[in-house]
C-alpha cells in the first residue's frame, strides 16, 4: 500500500450490521496503513453513544424522549434486516462467536486503539439532542463544511 492513502467514511446508519461493515473496513485500512476518518451523521451517532455518559440533563421536553428511545452504543443497535424484535440479531451474535468474530463494541474499541478518526456531525448532534460529552472520548465535532474540506483528499470515499 502506498504511503498517505485516505479512507473516509460517512456513516449515517444506526444499524449493528451496516456499522459493523464501516467499522471491519476502518480496521482493515488502518492495517493497511492508511489514515482513516469516519464522520458520524444522524442515526450514526447512536453507534458512538457512551451509555455510561449519556444525560437528561439541560434538554428540552423532545430532545430527552428522543435520547430514551434512541439506541444507547453499539450492542443497543438493531439490525438493518431480520432484526424480529432483537431475535434476529442475537443469531447474528451466536453465529460471529461460533466464527470466533469480534462483537461491534470489540471493532469499535480497535478501531479506536488503531487510530481511526472520529468525526461528529455538528448540526446531526444539536438537531437530535445529543451532547458532545455523551460521545465515546477522542471524538471532535466537525461541521459538514469542514468534514468535505478534509475528504476531498480522501482516495476512497464511502456512505454508510
Amino acid at each position: 500500500m502506498e504511503k498517505g492513502k485516505k479512507l473516509s467514511l460517512i456513516l449515517f446508519s444506526g444499524d449493528y450490521d451496516k456499522a459493523m461493515a464501516a467499522l471491519i473496513l476502518a480496521n482493515s485500512a488502518r492495517e493497511l496503513g492508511m489514515t482513516v476518518n469516519i464522520f458520524f451523521a444522524f442515526w450514526g451517532l447512536c453507534l458512538i453513544r457512551d451509555p455510561e455518559k449519556m444525560s437528561l440533563e439541560d434538554k428540552t421536553a423532545f430532545e430527552t424522549m428522543f435520547g430514551i428511545a434512541a439506541p444507547n452504543g453499539p450492542e443497543d443497535l438493531p439490525l438493518s434486516r431480520m432484526n424480529m424484535a432483537g431475535l434476529g440479531k442475537a443469531m447474528l451474535k451466536k453465529m460471529m462467536a461460533e466464527h470466533d468474530a469480534p462483537d461491534l463494541t470489540a471493532f469499535l474499541k480497535g478501531a479506536q486503539k488503531k487510530g481511526v478518526n472520529f468525526f461528529i456531525c455538528k448540526l446531526s448532534l444539536e438537531i437530535m439532542g445529543f451532547k458532545k460529552e455523551e460521545m465515546i472520548q477522542g471524538s471532535q465535532v466537525l461541521t459538514a463544511t469542514e468534514y468535505l474540506q478534509d475528504a476531498l483528499d480522501a482516495d476512497i470515499e464511502l456512505f454508510i
